[in-house]
C-alpha cells in the first residue's frame, strides 16, 4: 500500500528592511531574469503542490499584496524580533494545519525543488527528526554558523561562528537558515525559544538545540551547491545572482540544441523558450514572453520581448521585436526593423529600416526599406492589413486604417491613405518639376555672393 501524500506548507520570511538595496521597491520583488526573486522561489515551491503559503513581511506589505494576489497569505512581523519571532507570526495563518512546514527566505531564491523535497524526505526518515536543517559547504566559511553533525547527518550541535571553538570552526557544514519540521513540532519548539542574547531577539536555529536537549533527533541535509542558498541583500549581490542564473540558462540552452556564438553576451528571460538548431549571435537580449521555434536565427544586437518566432525565421541584426510580434515560418526582419503587435506572414520580408505596428502582413509580401505603418492618430491605434505577395516600395507610409490587397504594389515614396485593391498599383507622389540649368545658375549666384562678402 503506497504512503499517502503528505500535506505541505511554506513559510517565506521577507521581513528584512532591505536597506542595502537603497530602493523603494521591496527587496524580494527585485527581478532576476525579468522575474521577481520571490517568484523564482515560489515557482520551486509550487512543484511540491503546497496546501498553504505564508509570506512574513515587515514594511512594504502593499507591494507584496499587489505582486502576489491570492497566491500566498501575507502576515506582518512588527516589531521585528528575529527569525524565530518571524516564523511565529505565521502560526495564526496556519491555524488547523498539521502537515510539514518548509521555512524559506524570500531573498534566497534559487533553492531547488529537489533540495526542498530532500529536506521533507529526511523529515520522514526512520529516525523521525524533529527538525531538518539545510546545510551547505561554501568555498569560504566566513562568519556562517556551523552545523555539527555525524556521518548520518544527525545534528550534534548548532553553533554561531562567534561562539564556535577552533575545532567547530574547522567544520565546513554551514547553516543556511532554511529548515523543515512538522507544524506541531515547529510551533511548540518556537514557544520555548528565549531572547537572552545581546540583540534581545528570538533565533530560529535555537529550535534545533532545544529539540536535541529534549533527547530528540535533528538532522541536516546538504544542498548540492552553495549557489542554491546565496542570499541577496545588495545591488551587487543581485547582479551576481543574475549572472549566476544567466550562466546556468545559457548552458541549458546549448545542452538542448541551440548554438550561442558568444554565450556570455546573450541574456535570457526566465520564460524564454528556444527550439532546436536555433542560432543566437552575440549581444542578444530576450525580455519576457519570447518563443523561438526550431531552426530560427537571431542575429547580433537584437532585443526581443513578447514575441513569437516561427521555424526557420531570421531576425536582425539590430532588430527590435516588441510584445505581440509574430513571425511565421521562414519570414525575415533585417537591420533596424521594429515590430509591435504585428504578424509577418510565412516567407514575408522586411529587410531594413521599417516599423510594423498593429499590422498583418500576408505570406510572401515584401516590405521595402523605410516603410512605416502609421498606426496612431494621437488618440487611438489603427490596423494595417497587407495582403499576400504585396510589394511595398521603399519609404512608403501606410496610414491606418488601411488595407493593401493581394499582389498589389505600392510605389516607393507613397503616402497611402486609402485601400489598395488586389493586383493594383498605388502611386502617391507630388509632380516632379524639372527646370533646366536652374541649379547651375543658383550655384553661380551663391558663389558670387559669398565672394563679395569676403571682400567686404
Amino acid at each position: 500500500m503506497s504512503e499517502p501524500a503528505r500535506t505541505i506548507a511554506a513559510i517565506v520570511l521577507a521581513a528584512g528592511k532591505g536597506t542595502r538595496m537603497k530602493s523603494d521597491l521591496h527587496k524580494v520583488l527585485h527581478p532576476i531574469a525579468g522575474r521577481p526573486m520571490l517568484d523564482h522561489l515560489l515557482a520551486s515551491v509550487a512543484r511540491l503542490d503546497p496546501a498553504r503559503q505564508v509570506v512574513v513581511v515587515g514594511s512594504g506589505r502593499e507591494q507584496l499584496e499587489a505582486a502576489l494576489g491570492e497566491r500566498a497569505e501575507i502576515v506582518v512581523q512588527e516589531p521585528q524580533l528575529g527569525t524565530g519571532h518571524a516564523v511565529q507570526q505565521a502560526q495564526g495563518a496556519l491555524g488547523g494545519f498539521t502537515g510539514d512546514v518548509l521555512v524559506l527566505y524570500g531573498d534566497v531564491p534559487f533553492v531547488a525543488t529537489a533540495t526542498m523535497q530532500a529536506m521533507l524526505d529526511r523529515l520522514h526518515a526512520a529516525d523521525s527528526p524533529a527538525v531538518v536543517v539545510l546545510g551547505f559547504e561554501p568555498a569560504d566559511t566566513l562568519q556562517y554558523g556551523r552545523v555539527i553533525a555525524d556521518a548520518a547527518g544527525r545534528i550534534v550541535k548548532m553553533v554561531e561562528h562567534k561562539d564556535a571553538s577552533e575545532d567547530e570552526r574547522a567544520c565546513r557544514l554551514c547553516n543556511s537558515g532554511l529548515m523543515a519540521a512538522r507544524s506541531d513540532d515547529l510551533f511548540a519548539l518556537l514557544a520555548r525559544v528565549g531572547n537572552d542574547n545581546a540583540q534581545g531577539e528570538y533565533y530560529l536555529p535555537d529550535v534545533v538545540n532545544i529539540a536535541i536537549a529534549d533527547g530528540r533527533t535533528c538532522a541536516a541535509v546538504t544542498c548540492a551547491s552553495a549557489d542554491e542558498v546565496a542570499g541577496i541583500n545588495s545591488r551587487a549581490e543581485l547582479a551576481r545572482a543574475e549572472a549566476q542564473w544567466q550562466e546556468f540558462r545559457r548552458e541549458e540552452a546549448m545542452a538542448d540544441g541551440a548554438s550561442l556564438r558568444a554565450p556570455e553576451t546573450v541574456f535570457f528571460s526566465w520564460d524564454t523558450q528556444i527550439g532546436r538548431d536555433v542560432t543566437i549571435e552575440p549581444n542578444v537580449v530576450f525580455g519576457p514572453g519570447v518563443t523561438i521555434a526550431d531552426g530560427a536565427k537571431i542575429r547580433a544586437f537584437c532585443h526581443l520581448e513578447g514575441a513569437s518566432i516561427g521555424p526557420g525565421c531570421e531576425v536582425g541584426p539590430y532588430a527590435r521585436l516588441r510584445p505581440g510580434a509574430v513571425m511565421e515560418k521562414g519570414s525575415k526582419v533585417g537591420n533596424f526593423v521594429e515590430m509591435k503587435k504585428a504578424v509577418l506572414g510565412e516567407g514575408a520580408k522586411a529587410n531594413h529600416l521599417t516599423y510594423l505596428g498593429d499590422a498583418t502582413v500576408g505570406a510572401g509580401a515584401n516590405i521595402g526599406a523605410g516603410t512605416i505603418t502609421c498606426n496612431y492618430d494621437g488618440y487611438f491605434k489603427h490596423k494595417t492589413v497587407i495582403g499576400p505577395r504585396a510589394f511595398i516600395g521603399s519609404n512608403s507610409a501606410l496610414v491606418a486604417p488601411v488595407t493593401i490587397g493581394a499582389d498589389a504594389i505600392v510605389a516607393a515614396g507613397s503616402a497611402v491613405t486609402r485601400d489598395v485593391g488586389d493586383g493594383d498599383l498605388r502611386m502617391v507622389r507630388g509632380e516632379q518639376i524639372v527646370k533646366p540649368g536652374w541649379a547651375d545658375r543658383f550655384h553661380d549666384a551663391m558663389k558670387k555672393k559669398k565672394a563679395a562678402e569676403k571682400k567686404g
